[in-house]
């Protein structure tokens, strides 16, 4: 079998990525259609239901590292096959559960376990087969994400209404399984880096790290407080978005098209950072972008107006969606391709922790004062918080040090 080119094939492995980003994430984020379904028919409490999603972000967590690792060490493909098949039995056994703890299990845990089998090893693997657009190529992966509420949402909402929500969940894993286990076969090893740079990142000191070793740098430390903070920042005014807009007088079904707005925008923001990364530097993006996306968190105190909604969600989810991808392009310059999965499973995990803390926070919040404002003033400072820690990010570009001193690469 012939060698495959890497401009061409490294494409194939970003669309796989992309749609394994969108079919999985879609699944898990689908709970938000199923929760009054669910908590209806069966009589658990919506806390109990919701609390899958809590699970989901925490099971994720914890997962993604181990599934970078094995990537590194066994490849991509059998770690996105595995996934695949715990995405299908999630859905599957989450659709004949008949107690909150059995559902809590099959959603909760098998789905956040397989969740972060594609995020992780996918983004990494783009990162390695692609190397002059690598910026697009990640955000064209996790883009998958962004169009997947547009996408499995309204998908399993007219199931449910056709149907009823076992019969729902059951055909969405049914045709997970049809879509990602030949999606997985297409997921092959990247030719080898065309330089010594590309293989151990620019960031990286002379020889290679252990993931051991990684973990104990500056670059590692900076990358995981910015992610978290980051996602810290935006979860709780993602998740309360559309409550917000109900208590601001919009209605309903109105305040739902202003969180599709903000997703849609999402989408846009990957792709707009990306290719402004790929130009600029992802270093230089991503600390605008977070300071776009803390005045956009500030600014929700002060709408109140449809027009202003719209208005807001548009910049809002330009500057949340499309800072996202900036990570896992400036763990490829600091680390390498090596231990990339490892390394970027790592930064992720604190991530998946930073999106299990937002919504939470926001309902104890709004329960705790009646109101959001709160939530909006610890975002924002929690926002700039996350603007502070990139600028201290090492520069990937400057001559790389052994010592690793902080002080002496920060650019």
């Amino acid at each position: 079998m012939s060698k495959p080119s890497r401009f061409d094939y490294g494409w194939v492995v970003v669309a796989v990525g992309a749609l394994m980003t969108c079919v999985a994430f879609g699944s898990m984020l689908s709970l938000a259609v199923f929760l009054q379904p669910i908590s209806q028919d069966m009589g658990w409490s919506r806390s109990g239901v919701s609390a899958a999603a809590t699970i989901d972000f925490l099971a994720m967590g914890v997962a993604v590292f181990f599934w970078g690792a094995l990537s590194d060490r066994f490849g991509t493909r059998i770690v996105v096959l595995s996934g695949t098949l715990l995405l299908g039995a999630g859905l599957i056994g989450a659709s004949q559960a008949t107690s909150l703890w059995q559902f809590q299990l099959t959603f909760g845990v098998l789905i956040g376990v397989a969740a972060g089998s594609f995020y992780a090893p996918m983004v990494a693997a783009a990162s390695a087969w692609i190397e002059h657009h690598r910026s697009l190529a990640v955000a064209l992966v996790t883009a998958g994400m962004g169009v997947s509420p547009l996408t499995v949402a309204p998908f399993a909402s007219w199931l449910i209404t056709s149907y009823d929500w076992r019969t729902a969940m059951l055909v969405i894993g049914i045709v997970a399984l049809a879509l990602l286990i030949p999606a997985s076969l297409l997921v092959r090893q990247p030719p080898e880096p065309s330089t010594p740079a590309a293989a151990n990142g620019t960031g990286a000191p002379d020889g290679q790290w252990t993931v051991a070793q990684a973990l104990r740098t500056p670059q590692f430390i900076i990358l995981a407080g910015a992610h978290f903070a980051c996602c810290a920042a935006h979860s709780g005014p993602i998740f309360h978005m559309v409550s917000y807009a109900m208590i601001c007088g919009i209605a309903p079904l109105t305040a739902v098209t202003v969180y599709s707005l903000a997703g849609f925008s999402g989408l846009g923001g990957r792709l707009l950072l990306g290719v402004l990364a790929d130009r600029f530097g992802a270093k230089h993006v991503l600390v605008g972008g977070l300071f776009v996306q803390a005045l956009s968190i500030a600014t929700f105190l002060a709408v109140g107006q449809l027009g202003e909604f719209y208005a807001l969600s548009v910049v809002f989810g330009l500057a949340y969606g499309g800072v996202m991808p900036l990570y896992a392009v400036l763990v490829r310059e600091y680390f390498g391709v090596r231990i990339m999965g490892s390394m970027f499973g790592a930064v992720s995990a604190f991530a998946s922790l930073g999106m299990a803390l937002g919504p939470l926070a926001g309902g104890w919040v709004f329960d705790t004062f009646h109101a959001y404002n709160w939530l909006y003033v610890g975002s924002f400072a929690i926002g700039i918080a996350a603007v502070a820690v990139a600028l201290s990010f090492p520069s990937a570009s400057r001559p790389s040090q052994p010592s690793l001193d902080l002080g002496r690469a920060t650019a």
